[in-house]
């Protein structure tokens, strides 16, 4: 194996192994705290311009399969990993995380010290990094030079990067209930699937679509999806989901989603130290006193309160759903109209299911509706 290093913005360093692709790539650095599934986070778009340093000691020992992407491709910008699984041993893999990362040119490093470099980012913040390896290796002052000059993800508009070019339809299983326009802003693969079991014909379409382009699938709801970047750019979103909330169309959102229907409904949103991303970060349902254990992927989050409620040009909303950990704001909803979301990821590839019912919710809203 050849040498390789993972540089930080503030000058630190964490030298190790190349894993996967040699070569050079740039993104903010961020932890993911899963013990599995690093398939799916692999894959999520929201992981779209970020390095992953995953908390779990050993990686790939599953391999890699044919099932599990949560899209097309490997999205992260670059993976860190302690100690990468020599073998893998799973009946449902096709190949090895290894074999993976190289066929699709994702550079990685492995045998750094994970639990240095998290506690690194926990104390400072997610911040610019790069890894390098191979015959991008330079001195320490050109490395730290290339990784300060790229875009910080405060201010990315990286919706558009990751949508469907086309959009396509996920039929009902079984019988159709419920015709839903889901908004791509980097959706994963597990979402569509999960209202087609429920009975509804998914029609995914671009990022960039229009009211007009909404309404022609004729939708008894519309969906806003997960993805990645600074929501504070994504203004023609928000003003589509204002025209949605105009039409009284049932609205759900989720992750990326939940920070456009909270900026649609007159709230802003800022950039976390170090974001919320794993698959044990608990949330408490206020109406309910409910806690689930939830998996989520975010960099930014609304600002709010646990229980605020908070006047709309769409009726009054509240805060529906907080973060016990933190605080932050994990779901709104509109106590006058049929749109509610939230921070989390209910479709949960790899898991945990607690918070599965919400697609019910979503379709009990459009039941209601007609």
């Amino acid at each position: 194996m050849s040498e390789a290093v993972l540089v930080l913005e503030d000058g630190t360093t964490f030298r190790g192994e190349a894993f996967g692709a040699e070569g050079a790539t740039l993104g903010e650095a961020v932890f993911c705290t899963g013990m599995t599934g690093y398939q799916e986070t692999l894959t999520d778009p929201s992981y779209h311009r970020q390095i992953v340093v995953a908390t779990a000691p050993q990686i790939g020992n599953t391999g890699w399969n044919d099932e599990d992407d949560e899209a097309s491709r490997i999205w992260v910008a670059g993976y860190a990993v302690r100690d990468p699984s020599r073998r893998h041993s799973n009946w449902r893999a096709t190949g090895s995380l290894q074999d993976a990362l190289v066929s699709q040119g994702v550079v990685g490093i492995a045998g750094i010290d994970t639990r240095a470099a998290v506690r690194h980012l926990r104390e400072r913040g997610s911040m610019r990094a790069g890894i390098f390896s191979g015959v991008f290796l330079a001195d320490h002052e050109e490395l730290v030079r290339r990784v300060q000059e790229q875009p910080s993800m405060l201010g990315a508009d990286l919706a558009a990067e990751v949508t469907t070019t086309s959009g396509y339809v996920v039929p009902a299983t079984g019988a159709r209930r419920f015709t839903v326009a889901a908004l791509d802003l980097g959706i994963k693969s597990n979402t569509p699937r999960m209202l087609s079991a429920r009975g509804v014909e998914v029609h995914v379409l671009a990022s960039t679509s229009t009211l007009e382009e909404v309404l022609a699938v004729r939708p008894d709801g519309v969906f806003l999806s997960n993805g990645p970047g600074d929501p504070a750019t994504a203004d023609d979103v928000v003003a589509l989901t204002q025209r949605v909330l105009e039409q009284r169309i049932p609205l759900f959102g989720i992750c990326f989603g939940n920070q456009i229907l909270g900026r649609a409904l007159g709230r802003e949103t800022y950039k976390m130290r170090y974001g919320h991303r794993g698959m044990n970060i608990p949330v408490i349902e206020h109406a309910t006193g409910r806690v689930a254990i939830t998996a989520q992927n975010h960099g930014f989050a609304l600002e709010g309160e646990a229980g605020e409620q908070f006047d709309t040009p769409f009726g009054k909303a509240v805060v529906s759903h907080t973060c016990p950990n933190d605080g932050t704001v994990e779901g709104v909803a509109l106590l006058d109209g049929p749109a509610f979301s939230v921070q989390y990821h209910p479709e949960a590839a790899a898991g945990p299911h607690d918070a599965a019912y919400l697609f019910d919710r979503f379709t009990d809203l459009m039941k209601g509706a007609h």
